[in-house]
């Protein structure tokens, strides 16, 4: 049956009790269905909803305090869903972000509805899913019924699988045409300004670049500018507003990529409104869905990748925490595991782990370099995968160290309060063994630029 163009109540209306219903992520996320599904709640019961980096809040949440109605999933935290998350009303699900659409079509059961935000039909049928590309070409092909809500300000971009055709969808309602939400970025402060400077020196002409989300690896890309590097590539799974700043600067040509040389590929765009703009009809921006832009084997098909991600906590043993504060969940694994392992597959490629080394928690300053993790923090990057740790106080590279020279490596990037207790600490429990000496006569360094 063709497509139907019909109310949001009404799609509402097509909502059952025990459902398990799809909201895509991020800029896709339905906001005028899902404030009809909220005045809805007092109907139904255990609807599940799944999410991913829900930059507006949820409608259907905020209606349900108290979970009796509805049930949130998420992939990957935003501001929002941590803060619900500590209220008990939403739940973290673990994954590597490039396998998601693995997940949907081998292990997930069927979607009941799918509602996608979505561009206006195009004139080859097709309803362009903008700047959110991700796992949205699995959830329509495993939808029983799919919903989309066009919205005219959602940026129209060129991609791969970046869209639905009408004869795919089942439901058509109008959004609000409201400007797409943004993502604050944080002016970098000094400690990132330092750690960038450092990171930014090993990035050399006809890098491909990946950024992660935060002040220091956005700082990384402005501290380029300053730099003579020159046709650089960008293979990223984020757009940030700075690699859009880096692209309009002229220094991203993508010239010397092996794959879709010439082009901006990424899966997800998240930030401003001049971000977003410059994705807008853009021809050397490519979408592609999560599974191209972040498996580790199709990440090293590209030279010299530079993969830049920030954690929260590193042991001595080189164990990166990204993505949890003990129990209490933060953001999500993303892809720093993959872009880590492709990157280092990358000939001549790099990978970078950067923090500052300390942070404020109730008024206490404390190190995010520890003798072990704080109880219950999850390992985002394992020992085995982490190759360069950054701080502003130096730089080393973890591949082929051995525990020891590991741990009196990072003790030299804390910060010089914490590192005697460190060292005390790691001694004691034989991480460094007593007597063995790991300089030689030829480089008397332990390796921190």
């Amino acid at each position: 049956m063709p497509a139907q163009t019909i109310s949001q109540e009404r799609a509402a209306g097509l909502v059952k009790s025990g459902m398990w219903l799809d909201y895509g992520a991020l800029l896709g996320e339905p906001d005028v269905f899902d404030n009809a599904l909220a005045a809805r709640k007092d109907e139904l019961q255990d609807v599940k909803i799944r999410s991913c980096l829900s930059l507006r809040p949820r409608a259907v949440i905020e209606a349900d305090p108290e979970g009796k109605h509805f049930h949130l999933f998420s992939w990957h935290f935003s501001a929002y869903e941590r803060r619900k998350h500590d209220l008990g009303r939403c739940n973290y699900s673990p994954l590597n972000l490039g396998e998601v659409p693995d997940y949907y079509r081998r292990f997930l059961d069927p979607i009941d509805i799918a509602i996608l935000k979505t561009c206006p039909m195009d004139d080859g049928g097709y309803f362009n899913f903008g700047p959110t590309n991700l796992w949205q070409r699995a959830v329509v092909e495993r939808a029983n019924l799919v919903i989309v809500e066009v919205n005219r300000e959602l940026p129209y971009v060129f991609g791969k699988d970046n869209g639905v055709h009408l004869s795919e969808v089942d439901f058509i309602i109008e959004g609000d045409h409201a400007p797409c939400p943004e993502l604050p970025n944080p002016e970098p402060c000094e400690v990132d300004r330092i750690v960038a400077r450092r990171i930014a020196a090993e990035v050399e002409d006809g890098s491909c670049l990946q950024v992660g989300i935060g002040g220091m690896p956005n700082a990384v890309c402005s501290l380029l500018l300053e730099t003579g590097v020159k046709d650089l590539g960008v293979h990223t799974e984020m757009l940030t507003d700075g690699l859009g700043l880096l692209y309009r600067s002229g220094r991203v040509t993508g010239s010397r990529k092996t794959l879709d040389p010439g082009k901006v590929v990424y899966t997800f765009a998240a930030g401003s409104l001049g971000l977003y703009a410059t994705a807008n009809r853009n021809p050397h921006l490519y979408s592609r869905p999560v599974d191209y832009t972040n498996l580790p084997h199709m990440i090293m098909q590209n030279d010299r990748v530079v993969s830049i991600n920030n954690t929260t906590q590193i042991d001595l043993q080189g164990q990166a925490a990204s993505e949890s504060d003990g129990l209490r969940h933060i953001s999500g694994t993303g892809g720093q595991l993959q872009f880590v392992r492709g990157a280092y597959a990358s000939k001549g490629g790099k990978s970078f782990i950067c923090l500052s080394s300390t942070y404020e928690k109730r008024g206490e300053r404390r190190s995010r370099i520890v003798l072990t993790l704080t109880p219950g923090n999850i390992v985002t990057t394992p020992r085995s995968d982490v190759m360069y740790v950054v701080t502003e106080y130096g730089m080393v590279n973890l591949k082929g160290k051995c525990v020891a020279e590991r741990a009196k490596a990072i003790i030299a990037l804390a910060h010089p309060d914490f590192r005697d207790d460190l060292e005390r600490q790691a001694y004691e429990l034989r991480i460094i063994p007593r007597g063995v000496s790991f300089s030689s006569p030829c480089n008397t360094s332990n390796g921190v630029q």
